[in-house]
C-alpha cells in the first residue's frame, strides 16, 4: 500500500536567518496512523507541519500527499487542503469569523461547494466535535477548550485525510483532553491520519502508532514507541525527566 505522505530530505532557511530550521527533514506516514511528533523547542516540528500544510515551501526537497507531489500554485494549495488540516496550538490564531457556524462553514464555502452541501459539512463536523450547540454563538466567546474543538471542526468539514495538531493539547484540561483525543481516535478509526506535535511524552509512550523524533531539524527516529522509550539515547535526547523529589530539591 502507498503511504499518505511522503517527505523527502526536506530544506528550508527562514529568510534573514543563518541557520536551518529543517536540514534534510525525511518523513513517510501511513493512512491511519497516529504519529506524535517530539523534539525539543527549534528541532523543527512546526516548520515541518507548516510545509506538510503548505503554508512554507521547502528551500530544497520535495512532499507527496496521496502520491502527488505539492504544487505550491493556488490550485495545488487548495488541493493539498482538501487532503490536509492543521490546528494550531493557539485556536484565536484560527478562529476569525464572528460566529462558530460561519467560522467552520469558511473552508467548504471557500471550496465553492454550495451553501446547503456547506451546511451539511458543518453539521456533522459540529456534531463530531461536540460544538452543535455553540453553532450561534460568537467565537470570542468561547472557552479555551470550545475554541479547540471549533478550530478542529473546520478542519474536519474540509474532509481532509491527514490532520496536523500542533500542541493543542497544551492548556487543555484533564476532561477537555480526553474529549479531544476520543475525537482524534474517532477520525483514526475512520482511516484519518493524525500527525500530533506534543512535548507531552506520556501521549507517544501510550497514544502513538509510531513516534517521530526531531532534532536540529531532521527527522532522527521514527519507530513504536516502546522502540523509542528503549533507546537510552533518544530518551536523553528529549530531555531529563526528574522525580518530583529530586526538582523540589533543586
Amino acid at each position: 500500500m502507498n503511504p499518505l505522505l511522503v517527505c523527502d530530505q526536506l530544506h528550508y532557511h527562514f529568510p534573514g536567518s543563518s541557520q536551518a530550521a529543517l536540514a534534510g527533514a525525511s518523513l513517510t506516514v501511513a493512512a491511519g496512523q497516529r504519529v506524535v511528533l517530539l523534539g525539543r523547542n527549534g528541532a523543527g516540528k512546526s516548520t515541518l507541519l507548516l510545509h506538510i500544510n503548505g503554508l512554507l515551501r521547502p528551500n530544497a526537497g520535495t512532499i507527496q500527499v496521496e502520491g502527488q507531489t505539492i504544487a505550491y500554485h493556488r490550485r495545488g494549495l487548495n488541493a493539498l487542503r482538501r487532503r490536509v488540516g492543521l490546528i494550531l496550538q493557539n485556536p484565536d490564531e484560527q478562529l476569525f469569523s464572528a460566529s462558530v457556524a460561519q467560522d467552520i462553514s469558511f473552508g467548504p464555502l471557500n471550496l465553492g461547494l454550495s451553501v446547503a452541501a456547506a451546511e451539511e459539512r458543518v453539521a456533522h463536523a459540529a456534531e463530531l466535535c461536540g460544538v452543535g450547540a455553540l453553532l450561534d454563538r460568537p467565537t470570542h466567546a468561547l472557552s479555551g477548550g470550545e475554541k479547540t474543538r471549533v478550530a478542529l471542526a473546520g478542519v474536519l468539514a474540509m474532509q481532509p485525510k491527514l490532520i496536523l495538531a500542533d500542541e493543542v493539547m497544551a492548556g487543555l484540561d484533564p476532561w477537555m483532553r480526553q474529549q479531544l483525543f476520543t475525537i482524534l481516535n474517532q477520525l483514526v478509526a475512520q482511516g484519518t491520519s493524525i500527525i500530533l506535535a506534543t512535548h507531552d511524552l506520556d501521549i507517544a509512550r501510550h497514544w502513538a502508532d509510531v513516534v517521530a523524533v526531531m532534532d536540529q531539524g531532521r527527522v532522527v527516529a521514527l519507530a513504536p514507541p516502546a522502540t523509542i522509550f528503549g533507546d537510552a539515547t533518544l530518551v536523553a535526547l528529549l530531555g531529563p525527566r526528574a522525580p518530583w523529589g529530586e526538582m523540589k530539591a533543586r
